[in-house]
């Protein structure tokens, strides 16, 4: 493969790893409940992650990174895994994973509209207008009915709205991310110092919230932990380690795109393993959406 390719070749790998991870914690959620999967996973990756990174570097943590890399790295984790991810996980809950993932293609919207706000980037009008495609996507697939009668309870405006929250904390976590990264610094690295910020939040909101002991008796199930393991793997650690690796070698928009076609992998499984009616309108409307989000950065 041309090296060239390898930041986009991940990203697309990584949008596999976090279709078969939103299918592991959507089951685990609805058996564990979303906060508990969300404080769990990040331990488990924790660990997974300082062994990794003892075995690619021969040490157990990144001691040697700067303070401003830890600290748009950190700040990266405590966004992305406490606030977007909680709210994300939450959605997969109310109203599925090809639902909530349909949600993140717009991250690249977000990533747009942050440059502009943040980096005084200027919209075109073909910009504006796969912007409007994206949305309009988006709209014709979640107006459909058949959505409101597959979802599990009846917070299907609330699980839309979780949805984008999540891919809004996930664009501001790439961005933040890709400022962590600069100068070539270890996607892996990253990615514990990420994982390790995000640990350490969610274990002070269970000290305040004193609900630790009650998030690990849930672990009782055994079938649920194993879920979480697996997603965790997926998730947090192998998606989240090639989607800084892709940020890191291709432009946040290129990668950004590819890694949103989640919706599109999520379109079989979902048929597969929850037995959803998955209608024609439903893959047009999510292909126009990819559509939409892949010319905001390709016009």
């Amino acid at each position: 493969m041309n090296s060239d390719l390898y930041g986009e070749f991940a990203s697309i790998l990584t949008a596999l790893c976090w279709s078969f991870g939103s299918l592991l914690f959507t089951f685990s959620s609805r058996r564990l409940g979303s906060g508990t999967v969300n404080r769990v996973r990040l331990w488990i990756a924790l660990i997974l992650l300082v062994g990794l990174h003892l075995v690619m570097f021969g040490t157990l943590f990144p001691f040697n990174a700067d303070p401003k890399r830890f600290f748009w790295l950190g700040l990266s984790g405590l966004i992305g895994y406490i606030i977007g991810d909680g709210m994300l996980f939450e959605s997969f809950v109310l109203i599925g994973p090809r639902l909530a993932m349909l949600m993140m293609t717009l991250v690249p919207i977000f990533s747009t509209a942050l440059a502009w706000l943040f980096l005084g980037e200027t919209l075109s009008v073909l910009e504006t207008s796969a912007i409007a495609i994206t949305l309009f996507g988006i709209a014709w697939v979640v107006s459909e009915k058949k959505n409101r009668e597959q979802t599990t309870s009846n917070g299907f405006g609330i699980g839309l709205l979780l949805g984008m929250g999540g891919a809004l904390g996930q664009a501001i976590g790439l961005l933040l991310a890709k400022k962590g990264l600069e100068g070539n610094f270890s996607a892996i690295s990253g990615n514990l110092i990420r994982i390790l910020a995000g640990s350490a939040g969610i274990a002070i909101i269970s000290l305040f919230k004193r609900d630790i002991m009650a998030h690990i008796r849930k672990l009782k199930d055994t079938i649920a932990l194993k879920q979480v393991i697996l997603a965790s793997t997926l998730g947090p650690v192998v998606g989240v380690v090639l989607s800084l690796y892709a940020v890191s070698h291709t432009e946040i928009g290129v990668a950004s795109t590819l890694m949103s076609l989640s919706p599109l992998f999520l379109l079989p499984l979902s048929k597969i393993f929850f037995k959803e009616q998955i209608t024609q309108r439903a893959i047009a409307g999510t292909v126009i959406a990819l559509i939409g989000s892949i010319l905001l950065f390709f016009i």
